[in-house]
């Protein structure tokens, strides 16, 4: 078992008068009596009340001897994790990039849940790289806080690495979008509280079924994933392959991974253009940034306005260009989600388990890996997402209440392979 007494850093030799109890569960522990002084301090700092024999604190009541004491400290109302007063902890939010607008969205919707919560939040930029995503929040780890973990990987295999820095440090942590076969937050243990994503596989077929819709059903495309390897990218990517499945007069000339970035999309279409000329018919890509950046490619070329694009994620500047109608009806469809919302959830969560208002282990399989609610944009539909992003008013204060309130269903089910 493990407890928190507000003072890791007194002296053993200080600590020389000790007091020991025996748990609820069990087990038996062991403070100082300096460290109880210093941990009631604290704690009335915070607005609440401790006295040996009896701890009142504002969501709950329990009573009376060292063991209930003891056990409070521990976890709110019988909360199976170890917890802390949200004075001990440090909101460490991750983006691979800053100018994608999904991340953009991303940094946002962190920033303006920590102020409703009155926390901090650092932002780690990891710029693509793997090592520096690692080494960002192995950094903010050391400040001596205890971590509270919304992560967007660069890559799925940086999961596990950081799954041990956050258990080292004693944080939580929810992972979005990414995380290799065999991990998972159930078998992690506690600190990896859940993993959650929208349907990818969803999200890739509703590009691709209203792409082949606006060329007939025939053509060629060329598609634009994002990182190899990428849960999220391979199941948006196998999303169009399952579609073009059903579309015999259609063909895929390329497949071209562009990072997640408009202007390394920018610089692939073009190439892919100089490559196939007038052949190209559609652009299918795993994010609207990269459909951005392939917009462009064919708008310097004086093609746009012959060429159908798909994207995914719904970015406000692709709303625009579909309630525009631009370029001929050039953008047929994006499916929506936001990065302020997937930020702003997966935060939330690890902040729930680490200051004890949900227990991680009374969590459902779902609530620990699941997929939340994703919608499609249209031409016909767009206009209903142009205001506040298409974040409904008051999303995050219900949010706050239900931080589930748009879970869906478990895992996304692969059927085949991208």
């Amino acid at each position: 078992m493990e407890w928190y007494t507000g003072s890791t850093d007194t002296p053993p030799q200080i600590a020389k008068s000790r007091l020991i109890w025996t748990t609820p569960n069990g087990s038996v522990g062991r403070c100082s009596v300096r460290n109880i002084s210093i941990w009631s301090k604290r704690m009335s700092s915070a607005g609440k009340t401790v006295n040996v024999g009896l701890f009142l604190a504002r969501k709950f009541l329990t009573a009376a001897s060292f063991g209930a004491f003891a056990w409070a400290s521990v976890a709110h109302a019988g909360v199976s994790q170890p917890t802390y007063p949200k004075s001990d902890l440090l909101l460490v939010t991750t983006v691979i990039n800053a100018t994608n607008p999904y991340m953009a969205s991303w940094i946002q919707g962190s920033k303006d849940l920590a102020a409703k919560l009155g926390v901090p939040v650092e932002v780690v930029q990891s710029n693509g790289s793997s090592q520096t995503e690692l080494a960002g929040i192995q950094a903010q780890a050391a400040k001596g806080k205890k971590i509270v973990l919304v992560m967007n990987p660069v890559a799925a295999s940086n999961v596990p690495a950081v799954v041990q820095t956050i258990k080292s440090n004693g944080g939580y942590m929810v992972v979005w979008w990414n995380m290799p076969p065999g991990t998972e937050p159930k078998t992690s243990g506690d600190h990896f509280v859940a993993f959650g994503t929208y349907n990818g596989i969803t999200a890739g077929e509703c590009g691709a079924e209203h792409l082949m819709e606006a060329l007939h059903g025939k053509g060629n495309i060329i598609a634009l994933p994002g990182v190899l390897d990428s849960t999220v990218s391979q199941e948006r990517y196998q999303g169009l392959l399952d579609t073009l499945k059903k579309y015999p007069d259609a063909k895929l000339l390329d497949t071209q991974p562009a990072n997640w970035d408009q202007a390394i999309a920018l610089r692939t279409t073009q190439q892919l253009i100089a490559k196939y000329g007038d052949k190209i018919d559609g652009v299918w890509t795993a994010d609207d940034a990269m459909m951005l950046g392939a917009y462009q490619a064919f708008k310097q070329a004086g093609r746009a306005d012959k060429v159908k694009f798909s994207g995914e994620g719904a970015y406000p500047p692709v709303i625009d260009l579909m309630v525009k109608k631009a370029s001929n009806n050039a953008v047929v469809a994006s499916a929506f989600h936001r990065g302020y919302m997937a930020a702003a959830t997966g935060l939330l969560i690890a902040y729930k388990a680490a200051v004890g208002e949900i227990d991680v282990s009374k969590l459902t399989p779902e609530q620990r890996h699941g997929q939340y609610a994703v919608g499609c944009v249209t031409p016909e539909n767009a206009a209903q997402y142009q205001a506040n992003g298409g974040i409904p008013p008051g999303w995050l204060d219900e949010l706050i209440k239900n931080p589930f309130k748009d879970l869906v269903g478990g895992p996304v089910v692969h059927t085949a392979a991208p």
